[in-house]
């Protein structure tokens, strides 16, 4: 079972990873694409996410298989990519992609409730599952930079063959889900018939609990800096003149690969409250590097920003969908998932992406921009978010009895 859902999550994460690393240094060199539109670009991502607690909660949870919709989705998703692959202007590229990740993100609340559905202990064996995603974004990475070397010749048009590559993975992981242990909706989620609940709005009751409201805010407010790392990283190092940028990124992967290990001991020892904060100190950590490197003997700092994508994300995003699956109960499940989902790339990241576009466009240079000034933003962001975050948040002992499980 195990290793279903681990293939299930590499193919999931290689199809994301293989074409959204390299986005921003795409829309760039071949679509010719401003701050402004490459924000529109991205927050595409977050539309998706805004939409999918309606889709999870609504078919998901209480009318079809998660396995088969998920299946039914990446099909169609193949052919969405192929159209990307085609466009030759932002007027053409950004009407397809709205439509795939309207598509795409609640198929992040899909993987996950059909994971969680097949586990005992969740906390203690989610974690070794979904490392697997990491290592599919990991080696989709490798694959652009190091074996097809399509982020050397961007400017020459070789990006487009990553929509093409991720087509292919979509095309799989759809004929692939249809093969996934079946995921049923639930017979207590079936039982309700009223229109909060036909729409997933019953998971909007677990904000009325203090400690999860203040969490899912904290959600929120910590995307709006994450969505630089997403929108500018790429192109950053490729403005800097880092070779192989694409690959060298993966480095935050392997971080997260690891990280993801330790997860359920940092859980049982150290509780939700600690696990969450370091995750949103990592970030303001991270830019504050981002801003002091280059690419020459200064380098190394960069290199440490990147590793830090696994305590970055780990402990905030994965203890996160964890903790959200702990309060959440069996009846609902997906739809609290599609509910965090909203919160982190959804709302946050919008946000986040339009400011960080507004402000790449404002320190746009001659031949690309000041990053020094760019980084600086999010840092101080993250870092007022998990101080707000540590004064109300409090710590709950459910974390470490999930984990003992």
């Amino acid at each position: 079972m195990k290793m279903r859902l681990s293939v299930m999550l590499f193919m999931e994460f290689f199809t994301w990873g293989g074409w959204f690393v390299t986005l921003g240094t795409f829309l760039k060199y071949n679509l010719h694409a401003t701050g402004e539109q490459s924000a529109l670009a991205f927050s595409t991502q977050a539309w998706g996410a805004i939409i999918a607690p309606f889709v999870v909660g609504l078919i998901a949870d209480r009318y079809f298989h998660a396995e088969r919709l998920l299946g039914l989705i990446h099909i169609i998703g193949g052919v969405l990519m192929l159209m990307l692959a085609r466009a030759r202007d932002f007027a053409h590229f950004y009407p397809w992609l709205l439509v795939y990740m309207i598509l795409f993100m609640p198929t992040l609340a899909l993987v996950n409730a059909v994971s969680f559905r097949q586990m005992e202990a969740p906390a203690r064996d989610f974690p070794k599952v979904r490392v697997w995603g990491t290592i599919g974004w990991i080696v989709a990475g490798l694959m652009i930079s190091y074996l097809f070397r399509w982020d050397a010749t961007a400017a020459q048009g070789a990006l487009r063959n990553t929509f093409v590559m991720c087509a292919a993975s979509s095309f799989l992981l759809g004929a692939y889900s249809f093969t996934l242990p079946r995921t049923p909706p639930l017979a207590a989620a079936q039982g309700r018939r009223g229109l909060g609940s036909l729409l997933g709005f019953d998971a909007l009751e677990m904000l009325r609990e203090r400690n999860f409201a203040i969490f899912f805010l904290a959600s929120i407010l910590i995307c709006i800096p994450l969505a630089f790392y997403y929108q500018g990283t790429n192109q950053f190092l490729s403005e800097i003149h880092v070779s192989h940028a694409t690959g060298i990124q993966t480095l935050g992967q392997a971080s997260e690969f690891f990280f993801m290990l330790l997860l359920p001991l940092f859980l049982k020892r150290h509780g939700m409250k600690m696990t969450l904060l370091i995750g949103m100190m990592a970030w303001a950590v991270r830019y504050a590097l981002f801003s002091l490197g280059d690419a020459g003997h200064l380098e190394w700092l960069l290199l440490v920003g990147l590793a830090l994508h696994g305590p970055c994300y780990d402990f905030f995003f994965v203890s996160g969908q964890i903790y959200t699956d702990s309060r959440a109960g069996p009846e609902r499940q997906a739809a609290a998932q599609g509910l965090i989902t909203l919160a982190t790339y959804g709302v946050g990241m919008l946000i986040g992406f339009s400011a960080a576009g507004f402000i790449m466009d404002r320190y746009a240079v001659a031949g690309g921009h000041d990053w020094v000034t760019i980084w600086t933003y999010p840092a101080v962001f993250a870092l007022v978010v998990a101080v707000l975050f540590v004064l109300s948040f409090r710590n709950e002992r459910l974390a470490h009895a999930v984990a003992q499980q």
